[in-house]
């Protein structure tokens, strides 16, 4: 029981960190219904500016960790303005937003290599190695702060979306696009602003990921993954994101401590391919028709 407790922990650390990089994914793809593949890259820059922040700068923790989300939410707003505006203002085909997210994401990674290198790099320690023990349970002091960072960011965006006039615009916006904008709300800045938070939730993604792991070119692939958890809450769905998230990774932990480690990675494409044969609108998503 003591070990199913300590992998349930485990877990919910790690479900926590895909839950701020699913959030991102759903929160584009409520509005512009297409999958933001760049969003991996963003969350690489993050987790490279606080790195950067705290050894190049020397800041302290909380003020490296504020320069990587605030450099984030800028880089996802750019990213919006530059790869994606033109082809809205155009009314082009979603498969060209795709193709230029996917392009967006290798620009972002191979310039990453070209001009600070492909080495792996360590986040120094911030916090003490020693875990927190509750009875015989042992908690990371690293994972609390990720699980309790977490869980603020994801309360607090979801309080923004359902108690503010730009939350609700946010929401009008996921069901009708269109229809908002015929109602004179202003869906380029409702954009805008759906860029900026799914940036800012990826430079805390990045941060935790950096510390938790390591800082490499390499790190938008591991949002695959959140993709995955995305797609099995319910692409468009913040909740189901969440939710999806969360039981991801504790089954990875599961699976790596009870079978082995070498099918953790293999469980969440099953998962994938399980909810596009049996549920393809997820665990809370809604189903979409798409029109002409």
């Amino acid at each position: 029981m003591i070990q199913f407790l300590q992998q349930l922990i485990n877990g919910l650390s790690i479900g926590s960190i895909y839950a701020l990089m699913a959030v991102g994914y759903s929160l584009v793809y409520s509005i512009m219904n297409f999958s933001n593949f760049a969003h991996g890259s963003v969350i690489m820059l993050g987790a490279y500016f606080g790195f950067f922040a705290l050894t190049g700068l020397n800041l302290p923790f909380f003020a490296a960790f504020m320069v990587a989300c605030i450099g984030t939410t800028i880089l996802a707003i750019v990213i919006e303005r530059v790869a994606y505006k033109p082809l809205r203002e155009r009314q082009a085909p979603f498969l060209y937003f795709i193709i230029s997210a996917m392009g967006a994401s290798i620009l972002l990674e191979n310039l990453v290599i070209a001009t600070i290198g492909p080495t792996f790099r360590t986040y120094p320690p911030i916090f003490e190695r020693t875990p927190l023990y509750i009875g015989s349970l042992a908690i990371g002091r690293l994972d609390l702060m990720m699980f309790i960072i977490s869980a603020i960011c994801l309360a607090g965006l979801l309080l923004f979306i359902n108690k503010t006039k730009m939350g609700k615009a946010i929401q009008a916006a996921s069901y009708n696009i269109k229809a908002c904008a015929l109602m004179g709300i202003n869906t380029d800045r409702i954009i805008l602003i759906v860029f900026g938070l799914g940036g800012f939730l990826a430079g805390v993604a990045g941060v935790f990921f950096g510390m938790k792991y390591t800082v490499y070119p390499q790190i938008g692939n591991i949002t695959t993954k959140s993709f995955i958890a995305a797609v099995f809450g319910g692409l468009g769905s913040l909740p189901g994101a969440v939710i999806g998230s969360i039981i991801l990774g504790v089954l990875e932990t599961l699976v790596a401590g009870y079978i082995s480690s070498q099918y953790r990675d293999l469980i969440a494409f099953v998962i994938l391919i399980g909810v596009l044969i049996f549920r393809p609108t997820g665990i809370m998503g809604k189903s979409t028709v798409d029109k002409a």
